[in-house]
């Protein structure tokens, strides 16, 4: 099979794991947000940045080391599994010792007792890395399909069931444990691979030069993400803090979904071309415009829908999250391309660039932030939308270096479609004030009136203009 077939062929069944576990996920959401309070999820968001941070330091970028390293022998894949099992071991206690110290930092009664057993995901969740890592490596993402959508959907029962008699919280805590043990039970049973009783030194050495800068990286990226999180927890109170992190998680959806399957395809089909520099640039530029010719449309189709679609999905007790839910699908738009970018370091070898360009990122991102923290949400709302423009022209300068193709090149190629779907929302709302009747208080109607005129706008756009991933796609469906 070649680079093209396999790779068509791993974003299809990967495409299919992100959306079928989305789906599932996000109608699960959607009845939990029916019948738990906003400050049940703002609860879960405050812990989240911890649990984030603690499985980024007991991974340490090693399982990103063994999918990029050209030569894995059994040593390494054991090591790597015994230093993931020792390191949550060690990050579960040291979580569990400062449960009471985060629950005092947000003041937030009966937080400390949540934190001590959500906790228990990373574990698990190392229990199966290596596994996973290995099934990445070989691009065999049908079979990391047929695990996590089952384990989704079961644990998406549970929560609900939990829910409904009444748990609040602990509905969410057991549906993320019930999700990390179902994985690493399937992962067991279907992953012919076994850890040998091998430590290897040499092997540990190799895979942590690479992987520690990574994890830095990682620790950066997630304090990044979060910072919101934690301003808004620290700052505000828990039931705003649950409509941020609901609007969040609805704009995630389609960003989440993109950026993961493009994330895991394209870093190990880089790594086998990662000295064609021809080839790597054109597969890079392709695979770039077809992300933002379905991301920003999507997310932006979104924002200009945003009242109807939280009243219909969440009911009017969600309304206050709207204005969040439109800033941040704004500012989702170029999010996938910052890991796509950054791909590009990686698989070059380069984890100290991709260190250096966090730093860098984070020492803006953290100025930015006491800039506008005395405006309040909405302050840090806005400067988010603008350093996801910031952070992304960043990375691209640097990895467009190492391919020759440079910021401009790739700006100048996104245009078209950011364009098109600007002027596909322009469309929409001269409809909406001067063709189409008056649709207040009729959601389901307004939802899919002005979905239906945006995406016929933009398919005309795309069709007229013959935009490049547009010619691109159809030519990947006819097998030229």
């Amino acid at each position: 099979m070649s680079l093209k077939e396999k790779t068509v062929a791993a974003l299809a069944w990967a495409l299919s794991q992100q959306l079928g576990a989305q789906f599932i996920n996000l109608a699960v959401n959607i009845l939990l947000a029916r019948m738990l309070l906003p400050a049940a999820f703002g609860m879960i968001a405050m812990l989240t940045v911890f649990i984030q941070v603690a499985s980024s330091l007991l991974d340490s970028g090693l399982t990103s080391s063994l999918i990029r390293d050209p030569k894995v022998a059994q040593a390494d894949y054991s090591t790597v599994f015994f230093f993931n099992i020792g390191g949550a071991a060690v990050a579960y206690g040291l979580v569990f010792i400062s449960a009471p110290l985060v629950q005092e930092f947000y003041a937030q009664a009966g937080l400390a007792p949540v934190l001590r057993v959500y906790a228990l995901v990373f574990v698990l969740n190392a229990l199966f890395s290596v596994q996973n890592a290995r099934l990445t490596r070989q691009m065999d993402f049908k079979t990391q399909m047929a695990m996590q959508v089952p384990s989704v959907f079961a644990a998406g029962l549970v929560g609900l069931l939990l829910a409904y008699l009444g748990f609040g919280v602990w509905s969410l805590v057991w549906m993320n444990l019930c999700i990390a043990f179902l994985l690493a039970l399937l992962h067991w049973k279907f992953s012919s691979w076994r850890p040998s009783w091998v430590f290897s030194a040499v092997s540990f050495r190799k895979h942590f030069r690479f992987g520690y800068k990574m994890t830095l990286t990682g620790l950066l990226e997630i304090v990044y993400r979060n910072v919101y999180v934690l301003l808004i927890g620290k700052f505000y109170n828990a039931v705003q803090l649950g409509y941020y992190a609901r609007a969040d998680a609805l704009s995630q959806l389609p960003v989440a979904s993109i950026s993961t399957v493009i994330g895991k395809v394209t870093y190990p089909m880089f790594s086998e071309i990662q000295d064609d520099h021809p080839r790597l640039k054109q597969l890079y530029k392709k695979i770039m415009q077809q992300v933002i010719f379905w991301n920003a449309p999507v997310l932006v189709c979104l924002a200009l829908v945003a009242k109807p679609l939280i009243v219909v999905l969440l009911t009017e007790r969600w309304l206050p999250a709207v204005p969040y839910f439109q800033i941040l699908a704004l500012a989702g738009v170029l999010y996938p391309m910052h890991a796509y970018n950054l791909n590009i370091l990686k698989v070059k070898g380069r984890s100290d660039l991709v260190l250096r360009l966090e730093i860098i990122k984070k020492v803006f991102c953290v100025a930015g932030i006491a800039m506008v923290l005395p405006f309040g949400i909405y302050g840090l709302l806005y400067f988010q939308l603008a350093f996801s423009i910031l952070g992304y022209y960043i990375n691209s300068v640097y990895s467009g270096r190492l391919i020759g193709y440079a910021a401009a090149e790739q700006i100048a190629d996104m245009l078209p479609v950011l364009v098109s779907s600007g002027a596909s929302t322009l469309f929409c709302l001269a409809a909406e004030r001067y063709f189409l009747p008056d649709l207040s208080g009729r959601n389901f109607v307004h939802l899919f009136a002005t979905t239906g005129l945006f995406f016929l706008a933009y398919g005309t756009i795309s069709a007229v203009f013959r935009l490049q991933p547009a010619v691109d796609l159809k030519n990947i469906i006819l097998k030229k």
